[in-house]
């Protein structure tokens, strides 16, 4: 079958949506919660208005009044009995309360279940991606993305969305009773509100743009210093700690500038906020008590009337800010969706895998025309070993990476077992080849778990087992705690030959029928070299071997040896036919045999 990739295309909105999924319920209720707040809490100045004007004034009650008068025994009992109307304010206030609590509640179960499913959703993404996008994306910037954006994602929806349904909501309840009350000073009223809106979609506009440059940089940022955090010890090696300070320091002042730029424009914008707020309170009170004087607004609606205002303006200034937050909140909703729309890789069913390995005709580039790999042709019959030997830059590296489907071919075929690569299921090569790569990563856990995580259900044994193999159980009995011992960030406990062991045991763990090692020996001597080598011909007698190495010694015994260089295959054969041949090999041969004991290994290291 073809290894296709999962493509998904989502805009922003469609990637809220889809991250929403098992919490946008909740989050409803929340809304209807919210609702059922704001009700209440507009229906106190009614009972307050109706107290003024017809229990503590002398006026008559309107005709909509009366059955709700008649019901608490008349007005003249009302008059009598004044903590009804107290009860009633109190017994609202209490329903507010409650419907605030849910309100508080279910969205708090909501943002939880929201960000759960967020950051499940983009680690595992992540992971599927192929190591081209990983390439092409800086690590800072990632992880930025993964928390700063996914936490400004997550507080937008539940803080500042359910606080724009629960503004609307006011904005119509208060504006239907101040419209039944008056029609005149409603209109002042409500003409404020759009310039509100207006003015935070303005705002918005402008501010999306800057806020996602603030975002960029501070992915710059991130990775300025994960990088040095993670290369600390070359840093130090070089004594660069000024270089990288400063380094460091130039970009969080471009990054601070930039915040600070927003940031005046924000001051502007909401000192101009602040006044036109101002003076529409101030002209409602003006307009208010005019309306009274003339006998068009009674007292306790002139009261009713500025405690709606009152509610009103808070709420619709906040409206103008959640506005403005939603082009940050885009910005990262964008930022996401970009990852989220990036092609998984399809890892299909996994199954077994035997047979020969075969080049046709192989090429690679990183880059169009500058060709990595050039028409390689090679066969490795099943349960024999190749060699694979050459300088930097020759390409070894990347005919790994091209066997396991790490890289995409640019050109050429690879056939396993008779089945070409484009048949073959991702699961199918990963489970079945084992792979010790170049650089030897160690995880934070103890050296029993980074020797076992490539297994499911290894036992003590099994992870002691394939120590041995590889060399380094004495070395990690010698540890204090042995197996469990805590390595440090990145093996920074292990020494470079313990390390490279430690990865090589990993590999072993999973007994595949195929081997790589990707110059994997480089930081072990002679000796043990020797003996790791010995000891994988002894255990997995059978497996189909590829090791790579700039160590004639390690290649030496392969049933067959290639030289790279730039990128072709120039000579192959057994150790002895390479070394009659006098080619390349031999020249590495003569250099490496003819150094002196102490700079032997570093030559052969490469």
């Amino acid at each position: 079958m073809q290894n296709s990739t999962k493509k998904r295309t989502m805009s922003s909105a469609g990637t809220l949506m889809y991250l929403l999924k098992g919490s946008l319920l909740l989050f409803i209720i929340s809304i209807l919660a919210s609702a059922a707040f704001t009700f209440f809490s507009t229906l106190i100045p009614q009972v307050v208005s109706f107290a003024i004007n017809y229990v503590i004034g002398e006026n008559e009650p309107a005709e909509s009044f009366s059955w709700l008068v008649s019901l608490f025994g008349g007005l003249n009992f009302l008059k009598e009995n004044m903590w009804l109307l107290a009860a009633g304010i109190a017994s609202l206030a209490i329903f507010a309360a409650i419907s605030a609590y849910l309100r508080m509640y279910i969205n708090t179960r909501a943002t939880q279940s929201f960000m759960r499913r967020m950051r499940n959703t983009l680690f595992s993404h992540v992971l599927r991606l192929p190591l081209s996008w990983h390439a092409e994306h800086r690590t800072g910037d990632i992880i930025q993305r993964c928390t700063s954006d996914a936490d400004t994602i997550c507080n937008f929806v539940s803080l500042q969305l359910i606080n724009l349904f629960r503004i609307v909501i006011l904005i119509i309840f208060s504006l239907t009773f101040m419209f039944i009350m008056n029609v005149k000073l409603a209109l002042i009223a409500a003409v404020f509100v759009p310039l509100f809106i207006i003015g935070g979609y303005l705002f918005h506009r402008y501010a999306r743009r800057h806020f996602k440059k603030c975002d960029e940089e501070e992915g710059v940022l991130s990775t300025l210093a994960q990088e040095n955090f993670t290369g600390v010890r070359v840093v130090r090696a070089f004594g660069r700690e000024k270089y990288e300070r400063d380094k460091f320091e130039k970009q969080n002042v471009y990054y601070t500038g930039l915040w600070l730029k927003i940031l005046n424009k924000m001051a502007v914008y909401w000192t101009v906020n602040n006044f036109i707020a101002a003076a529409q309170g101030m002209l409602m009170v003006v307009v208010g008590a005019v309306f009274c004087v003339k006998g068009q607004l009674s007292a306790g609606e002139f009261v009713a009337f500025i405690t709606y205002n009152a509610m009103l303006m808070g709420p619709v200034r906040e409206l103008g800010r959640i506005i403005s937050n939603m082009s940050k909140a885009g910005v990262s909703l964008g930022r996401i969706a970009e990852i989220l729309n990036a092609q998984e890789e399809d890892y299909g069913e996994s199954k077994a895998l035997s047979g020969d390995i075969e080049l046709k005709d192989v090429s690679f580039s990183y880059e169009e025309g500058k060709p990595v790999l050039k028409d390689v042709s090679v066969k490795v019959p099943q349960g024999t070993t190749l060699g694979i030997i050459g300088a930097s830059g020759s390409g070894k590296s990347t005919l790994v990476q091209l066997l396991v489907k790490l890289m995409p071919l640019s050109g050429g075929d690879i056939l396993i077992g008779g089945q070409s690569f484009k048949d073959i299921s991702l699961s199918t090569l990963r489970e079945n080849i084992g792979l010790v790569l170049q650089e030897s990563y160690v995880y934070t856990r103890t050296v029993g778990e980074n020797i076992a995580m490539a297994s499911n259900g290894a036992t003590q044994e099994d992870i002691e087992d394939a120590a041995r193999c590889a060399c380094v159980d004495d070395n990690i009995k010698a540890f204090a705690n042995g197996y469990d011992t805590v390595v440090g960030e990145r093996g920074v406990t292990l020494s470079g030959g313990q390390k490279q062991r430690v990865a090589i045991a990993r590999t072993l763990m999973r007994k595949t029928p195929y081997l790589i090692f990707d110059d994997s020996l480089s930081a072990v001597d002679s000796e043990t070299d020797f003996s790791i080598r010995r000891n994988l011909r002894e255990r997995n007698a059978g497996a189909t071997v590829i090791i790579i190495s700039h160590r004639i010694t390690t290649v030496m015994h392969a049933d067959n040896i290639i030289v790279l260089d730039g990128g072709k295959i120039t000579e192959s054969g057994t150790h002895a036919e390479l070394l009659n041949a006098g080619g390349l090999y031999r020249k590495i041969y003569d250099v490496q045999m003819s150094l002196p004991d102490e700079l032997k290994e570093e030559v052969q290291r490469g």
